[in-house]
């Protein structure tokens, strides 16, 4: 049960994260096969996305290394 309540707030993070950044991916979620196995740890599934979904996300990784190398 710890676990389940760690990936739904990691992904919850996430979510915020990108949100910040203008990113939605509209499928993201905790994986639930993952969180049902016992012997693997849970997974966040990032799911697929749109080529301007992709587009964004990709824009928002640049914009951030950009900023971290100044």
């Amino acid at each position: 049960m710890q676990q389940f309540k760690e990936v739904e707030a990691v992904t919850s993070e996430l979510r915020e994260a990108l949100a910040r950044a203008g990113v939605v991916l509209p499928s993201l979620r905790p994986d639930p096969v993952s969180i049902a196995h016992r012997y693997i740890p849970p997974l966040v599934e990032l799911g697929r996305c749109s080529m301007e979904v992709a587009r964004q996300l990709t824009d928002a990784l640049t914009e951030h290394s950009r900023g971290a190398r100044e």
